[in-house]
């Protein structure tokens, strides 16, 4: 989920890893991707957002080393900011908002995608 508020976004920095990502996570069962984008981003920042809209669906894969291939896809979405301070939990261990014209480079390859989707649209 890619919160959005004067030019900046809303990341957060994984617990497991360091990086800077958006709020998001996998769905669970019986949930639509709209619902998990929320889910996640209350879980992660406690924040609430209004309508969602979506620059893209984002097709991954990955294979680990003894040849078993896992595929998934990402479904991106954007929102305006409904106010309130975002706060950092679940596994965020920072939360922070961006200005998007700088970008942090502590990043995955697929965020970075995330990124060029989301600059594409705001131009």
């Amino acid at each position: 989920m890619t919160v959005l508020r004067r030019g900046e976004v809303l990341l957060v920095r994984r617990g497991d890893n360091a990086l800077w990502d958006v709020p998001g996570g996998g769905a669970d069962a019986g949930e639509s991707p709209e619902q998990t984008a929320r889910r996640e981003l209350r879980e992660e920042t406690g924040l609430s957002v209004g309508a969602l809209h979506s620059p893209g669906v984002f097709p991954h894969q990955h294979t680990y080393p003894d040849g078993n291939v896992v595929a998934w896809e990402t479904h991106v979405f954007t929102a305006d900011s409904a106010g309130g301070e975002p706060r950092a939990s679940d596994d965020a261990a920072e939360v922070r908002w961006w200005p998007l014209s700088a970008l942090p480079g502590d990043v995955s390859e697929a965020t970075r995608a995330y990124f060029a989707a989301l600059t594409a649209v705001r131009a």
